[in-house]
């Protein structure tokens, strides 16, 4: 049986027939104009659509059209779980009496007429929710979750479930629904999470209360048995998040279990998903890069994958395949595994992802790369399990892609094989080649020379420094002594700061300790700004300074005599100090080459300019010795 994928981009909305044969399905004809959503039945037997004026419907199998409802400017679409029942929404307005308008419409879709209609001026969480019989569907309000029956809505409410503060709900699937309904924290009272039977209302089935919950997701398992609930604050108070804090819970439906579920590394929840199958579920979690474990539906844990930067997981329809992927602001990786132990089947590169579904047939894997998320680079990629592209569509700017709804049971389990033949279209897309690591970022004048030099020579020579000199042994009582300090310095007791005076000398007062410390302090400064000012090659006082001498001084007078494996070390250090030195003379001999020229032109110099011109032949000088030649 052939998949089919469909797309909303600037111009148009398209359906293609996917693998096997990657061409536009039959008997559609495309839309054009400004086309605002569209969406598939949960069934995929049926599309919609809606452009400025109306919304229309048809099969997917033919591309016959069905049905136009007569609703301006819809901005989202949703279908009842069998395709019954069509629901749109248009943005909130006032009307000129002051009501609201009723922008939230449900619709028959057989007939075509408007069975009921509401107002909802949020965007989030406009939709009705239905059971998966269609028995009943329900929506929030102000402090309770009303229930009605499809077929008479006009008549109002058959349920109600009254609690105060609820902000959020989730019908189950399955055959015996239930509703958990999301109560935040507010008085001083922590959040709930209760789950109802319906229509019992009065005691509810299972329920946990917790802190530090502003929202919630709340996810079923598709058995509806187990709910998993991901809280999360607007503001981290321990300020370790931008995106506040989470956690996650889970609660038996029975009301026989209920628990926090342990994640062992600090960070945000990044995902969390539960198997098709419902017998467990994935959460990637922690700062990056993330931990991904799998639970068991006890909140067990199964299986923990090495940490890695993903942020998405994603069960194949049959539950035998599961996707770790990095997508957003991550580089776009993902790993295929076989869920049955976890080994890892493949790696693809799906860079600029931002939208990922496996097809209904767990063999195959949509990735599209959507405006206004990026600019650039939109398209289609879909690829096999493992690993291979085998199929390309480039658009100038879309907006949407999904894969049509189908069964697993449709496809029949297959044992792994290799990807298929590439469709021609990939022919077109260039492969990425491997590239290098990038290496440590090194300064200009490092460049090109051998590794070792710099940082590393230093560090080498610190090395030799520690294995040639033996540490002395500790003996109670004995004079300690500082490394690099004159001798005497240091005290037996071990305190550091007294002063050995020479023989016969009195002891300062405090008032003249202090007086020649500031002295020292001052001292100490001046020649700080004296070799600041050597190293931007200008003059202190009226004599010049260079810090490639002091470099070269001070490394010899640290080093003591090492073996001879300390000298290359010592040479290394000293052919780029050689080299610097070359350059900022030569620079000094261009600059006074500038003011021989100015003060031919018969401008007046200052006197320290006059001075600088002086000494030309004591700076060509320096530099002949240093090997230099005039070119």
């Amino acid at each position: 049986m052939a998949t089919q994928f469909a797309y909303r981009n600037a111009k148009t909305i398209g359906l293609t027939d996917a693998y096997p044969v990657y061409q536009a399905a039959k008997g559609f004809q495309q839309p054009e104009g400004n086309l605002r959503c569209c969406a598939y039945g949960p069934s995929g037997k049926l599309f919609a659509w809606a452009t400025n004026s109306a919304v229309e419907i048809i099969e997917t199998e033919t591309g016959s059209h069905l049905r136009s409802l007569q609703v301006a400017n819809c901005l989202e679409i949703g279908f009842s779980p069998k395709g019954t029942y069509i629901v749109t929404w248009e943005r909130f307005t006032k009307l000129e009496n002051g009501d609201g308008s009723k922008n939230l419409r449900v619709w028959d879709v057989a007939t075509g007429e408007q069975t009921c209609a509401f107002t909802q001026k949020s965007q989030t969480g406009w939709n009705l929710q239905y059971t998966a019989d269609e028995a009943l569907c329900a929506r929030v309000v102000t402090n309770e979750v009303q229930f009605f029956h499809p077929q008479k809505m006009a008549s109002g409410t058959v349920h109600r479930l009254i609690c105060e503060g609820v902000t959020d709900f989730a019908l189950s699937p399955g055959k015996n629904p239930a509703v958990a309904a999301f109560v935040p924290e507010r008085k001083g009272q922590p959040a709930a999470v209760r789950v109802y039977n319906i229509p019992s209302f009065a005691t509810p089935v299972s329920q946990k209360t917790f802190f530090k919950a502003d929202r919630v997701q709340l996810k079923w398992n598709a058995l509806g048995t187990s709910l998993l609930c991901m809280t999360s604050t607007d503001v981290d108070k321990s300020n370790k998040s931008y995106y506040g804090e989470n956690n996650l819970y889970l609660l038996g439906v029975a009301g026989n279990y209920d628990c926090r579920v342990t994640l062992d590394k600090e960070g945000p929840i990044h995902d969390v998903t539960w198997s098709p199958d419902s017998k467990e579920f994935g959460c990637t979690y922690g700062f990056m890069p993330a931990k991904i474990t799998m639970f068991d539906a006890r909140a067990s844990i199964t299986h923990s994958l090495p940490s890695a930067s993903r942020n998405t997981i994603l069960f194949s329809p049959n539950s035998k395949y599961v996707i770790i992927a990095g997508f957003g602001n991550l580089q776009g990786a993902m790993d295929v595994y076989e869920r049955a132990g976890m080994k890892k089947v493949a790696t693809i590169d799906a860079t600029n992802t931002s939208h990922c579904e496996w097809c209904p047939d767990s063999r195959h894997i949509l990735c599209a790369t959507t405006s206004p998320r990026l600019r650039v680079d939109n398209g289609i990629k879909i690829f096999h399990y493992r690993g291979q592209l085998v199929y390309n569509e480039d658009h100038q700017e879309l907006f949407y892609a999904t894969m049509r709804p189908q069964l697993p049971e449709a496809f029949p389990s297959r044992s792994p094989s290799p990807g298929p033949e590439p469709h021609s279209s990939v022919s077109g897309v260039p492969v990425k080649v491997a590239t290098a690591p990038k290496g440590a970022y090194r300064p200009p004048h490092a460049r090109g020379r051998p590794e070792g030099v710099g940082s590393n020579i230093l560090r080498q020579h610190d090395d030799i420094l520690a294995s040639t000199t033996p540490a002395p042994a500790y003996v109670p009582g004995a004079a300690r002594t500082v490394p690099g300090a004159p001798p005497g310095m240091g005290s037996a007791a071990g305190s550091f700061t007294s002063v050995h005076l020479p023989p016969g000398a009195e002891p300062l007062s405090k008032n003249a300790l202090k007086n020649k410390k500031k002295r020292e302090a001052a001292a100490k400064k001046k020649e700080e700004e004296e070799e600041a000012a050597a190293l931007n090659g200008t003059t202190v006082n009226g004599s010049a300074t260079n810090d490639q001498t002091a470099d070269a001084s001070a490394f010899a007078a640290l080093a003591p005599p090492l073996a001879h494996d300390a000298a290359p070390i010592a040479a290394a250090v000293a052919a780029p100090i050689e080299d610097r030195k070359i350059r900022n003379l030569a620079k000094k001999l261009r600059a006074i080459e500038d003011l021989r020229m100015r003060q031919a032109g018969g401008e007046k110099l200052e006197t320290t300019q006059v001075q600088k011109i002086n000494s030309y032949n004591e700076i060509l000088k320096e530099l002949q010795s240093l090997g230099w030649k005039d070119e």
